[in-house]
């Protein structure tokens, strides 16, 4: 009990503390809100890339075409080798009376072309997907070494482009985002030293009388920690609303139906609840940094 108590008694103070110091607390909340925005636009990025990188894997395979004298045997040879890639996640096997049935199905000018010739032209098939999309080229030149396949291919002039440009934008709004964490904690480290500053003489006089280190950080922590959740809520409004009027807007589709964006309700709730721990938690951090640094305790 008395431990709940003090922790109460701390977290009164805390509050009072943020409207004492009104004009710093807001400068203070202002920075970790704008901050916070940006952290959130951020993981919003990092996430639909991440969903399209992923729906792109789902989507990409190699398509390897085998030289027409090839039998069931060496078939079976060169399914056997692809298996046994360190890349391979699965693979279909279409022969060319598959292929030419199919395209009789699709087109009565085919159909009509295909049955005047007296031998199938078209070649058996496989389709190959892999485990990561960055592996396709690396795949693909391996399949193509193999005795008794024609080509491999997976559209890697385009394939290639479009997945470098998404790892680097992925990278970068990684490093975007752990960057305005580091600035959110300086400024609420900033906004605490300041407050300390002007509470010298009453903190002086708590150590004079032998209250305890623990003791006298705890207000400055929940203070922070208070800073950091009142900060985060214009970004979690901004998130939740901002998105699905975002998403509404393009229709769940960015640019084209190849980019599908990720459903609102499933990311805006992760959002925000990850802003709010990240205010909560950077606020925490900044604080405790300024105790240290700045009371030498």
């Amino acid at each position: 009990m008395r431990l709940l108590r003090i922790l109460f008694r701390n977290f009164r103070d805390s509050i009072r503390s943020v409207f004492r110091n009104f004009s710093l607390s807001i400068a203070s909340i202002t920075c970790i809100t704008i901050t916070l925005i940006l952290v959130s636009i951020s993981i919003v990025l990092s996430s639909n890339l991440y969903h399209f990188t992923k729906s792109l894997e789902e989507e990409l395979t190699i398509v390897v075409y085998l030289n027409e004298d090839v039998d069931s045997i060496k078939e079976k040879e060169i399914e056997d080798n692809i298996k046994n890639m360190s890349y391979y996640e699965s693979l279909n096997f279409k022969s060319k009376d598959e292929w030419k049935s199919e395209m009789q199905a699709t087109s009565s000018e085919l159909s009509t072309t295909l049955e005047y010739l007296d031998t199938n032209p078209l070649l058996d098939s496989i389709t190959v997907k892999v485990k990561d999309i960055k592996d396709l080229a690396a795949a693909s030149e391996y399949i193509r070494s193999l005795d008794g396949v024609k080509s491999a291919k997976y559209g890697e002039d385009t394939v290639d482009k479009i997945v470098f440009a998404f790892d680097v934008l992925e990278k970068a709004t990684i490093v975007i985002v752990l960057a305005l964490i580091l600035v959110t904690a300086f400024l609420i480290s900033n906004t605490i030293k300041l407050t300390i500053f002007s509470r010298r003489n009453e903190i002086e006089i708590m150590r004079l009388v032998g209250t305890r280190n623990l003791v006298i950080r705890q207000p400055f922590i929940i203070e922070g920690f208070i800073l950091g959740i009142i900060g985060s809520i214009i970004p979690i409004i901004i998130t939740i609303y901002g998105y699905i009027i975002f998403y509404d807007h393009f229709d769940g589709y960015l640019f084209s139906h190849m980019i599908e964006l990720i459903k609102p309700a499933n990311l805006i709730w992760q959002v925000s609840l990850i802003i709010m721990i990240i205010g909560g938690i950077v606020g925490m951090f900044g604080s405790s940094r300024a105790v240290r640094k700045y009371l030498k305790i």
